[in-house]
């Protein structure tokens, strides 16, 4: 192993051990469920905008998104952008207040547990419900955030898949079970500002080997459709197509996915200071529009560095997912320095993966242990138990998710793309619905959640793939959010209206948020 390589291990080593710090300072905290699910209600708005956008963002940020626009131009990475931008400020503009005032008034502090006692379901069918979707889509989401940090640290140190990946999830493990949600949002803000250094530095070297910003925006003018929002690019065969009204709707509708997911839901139910969630809807949306932006830069300035040959000849998607990797590479190759430097690069990857694990960890964990066990099946333990059943439930998905990652060849980024679409598809609906009209009911959701559900899969595996390269080939997750909604209303409609009960609490939690 090289001096350079050492550097890099030895800033990565000291990153993680700073997650397991952070973990065992939170363990003393957690008094009860509530503060290991969702801390008690004591975040801050700063943090709480943060880590929601870290654990929001994952791998994607630092890999997937400057590889697509360096592979397919500026179109489909600019339009999930925008989607993602708008679907982010909408979320934090209209679900955050009402959801925090809610879930406090009646008594909730998991997704699940809110739709039973929001429309008065004293047999909690749809926390059951609810609760079986988001392990469904959980437990694989978290084991792609393993397999990425997997491949990232055999990628680099030439070290044996399995072991790294096992190891990697052993750390998000230990601080999660040790530390609960205070300690997952404090390390996502921590990894939130390393990943923003990443991206500054990363971009900044680029732009100083192509010479300047004009330069590497010129050398790619050159390609027909790069540049252009309303064509699509090939970087393997420099083909270039049209990208219409049909696909840019289906690369918008990512945004539609923020209304239904957990681990960003829970940052809203937690703030301590409903009155301060502005402050963290303009941290959060200001943060995700510049580091959105400057990955998509990333991207561009990518060709120049790939045509000055310091970076490989990328020929698909795949490869230029690697882009910031190889990158990090080059910056660390000069003295001790520049080795921290591509070692906090390598780490702000690190850190974007783990930002989403854990938190996907604790609210798969919370749908077990405290859903399903103590809510469905009426399992009645002290406090104490809880939390140890808590972190026996975190112990108990990671061991699956690991069996789940195994595979080193496994498809991270599909996985992401699928469980994102679950989740918006099953939950977006019901938590609109349930915070903006007050005579949906029980019946309405339920049939909603399921329906949405199983729509993700139908489309998924059999329209997209019987009309493949059709106007019906788009994201599943805008069809099923549409269907989902349909439910709802309908149901809704032909059923019994809820209770002057429930009616009359929707009304106060109006009133309160006025």
């Amino acid at each position: 192993m090289t001096g350079t390589t050492i550097c890099i291990l030895i800033t990565i080593i000291c990153y993680l051990i700073m997650m397991i710090a952070i973990g065992a300072f939170f363990s003393k905290k957690n008094k009860s469920s509530d503060d290991f699910y969702l801390g008690g209600r004591h975040l801050g708005p700063l943090v709480a905008a943060m880590s929601a956008e870290a654990s929001d963002m994952s791998s994607w940020l630092l890999l997937g998104l400057p590889g697509l626009a360096l592979a397919t131009g500026l179109a489909e990475a600019s339009w999930t952008a925008i989607g993602l931008a708008i679907g982010t400020y909408i979320n934090w503009l209209i679900v955050a207040k009402r959801l925090r005032v809610y879930t406090q008034k009646v008594g909730s502090f998991t997704i699940p547990d809110f739709f039973s006692r929001r429309f008065g379901d004293d047999k909690n069918i749809l926390t059951a419900v609810a609760a079986i979707f988001i392990v469904i889509f959980f437990v694989p989401y978290t084991a792609s955030g393993f397999a990425a940090c997997g491949k990232l640290f055999s990628s680099l140190f030439g070290i044996d898949y399995l072991t790294a990946m096992i190891l990697s999830a052993v750390v998000i493990v230990i601080y999660c079970a040790l530390g609960g949600f205070l300690a997952a949002s404090t390390t996502d803000f921590v990894q939130s500002i390393i990943m923003t250094v990443a991206l500054i530095v990363v971009v900044g070297f680029g732009i100083s080997k192509a010479g300047s910003l004009g330069t590497a925006i010129d050398n790619v003018r050159g390609f027909d459709g790069y540049l252009d929002l309303f064509k699509g690019y090939d970087i393997g065969t420099s083909a270039t197509g049209s990208y219409g009204f049909l696909p840019i709707v289906s690369t918008l509708a990512w945004g539609l996915g923020y209304f239904g997911m957990p681990h960003i839901l829970l940052r809203f139910m937690a703030v301590e200071d409903k009155n301060k969630i502005a402050l963290s809807r303009r941290v959060a949306s200001v943060w995700v529009v510049i580091s959105m932006g400057v990955a998509i830069l990333i991207g561009v300035v990518g060709y120049s560095l790939m045509k000055d040959g310091v970076v490989p000849a990328y020929t698909n998607n795949s490869e230029a997912e690697t882009l910031i990797i190889d990158v990090a590479k080059v910056i660390s190759e000069h003295n001790v320095l520049t080795a921290v430097v591509g070692g906090i690069i390598l780490a702000g990857i690190l850190a974007s993966t783990m930002s989403t694990s854990d938190s996907q960890l604790l609210a798969a964990a919370s749908s077990i242990s405290q859903n399903l066990v103590q809510e469905v099946f009426k399992v009645k333990i002290s406090e104490k138990t809880s939390i140890i059943l808590a972190r026996i439930s975190v112990l108990a998905i990671s061991v699956v998710a690991v069996f789940l990652a195994m595979d080193p060849n496994s498809s991270v980024f599909r996985i992401v793309s699928f469980a994102w679409g679950g989740f918006g598809a099953v939950f977006g609906p019901a938590v609109l619905f349930a915070l903006f009209w007050k005579r949906s009911n029980k019946w309405g959701i339920l049939t909603g959640m399921v329906a949405g559900g199983s729509m993700i899969f139908i489309w998924k595996f059999l329209i997209r793939t019987t009309f493949a390269g059709t106007a019906l080939d788009i994201y599943e997750l805008l069809p099923a959010f549409i269907v989902n909604c349909i439910f709802v209303l309908v149901i809704s409609l032909v059923t019994a209206a809820p209770s002057k009960e429930i009616t009359d609490t929707f009304d106060s939690v109006v009133k309160e948020i006025r």
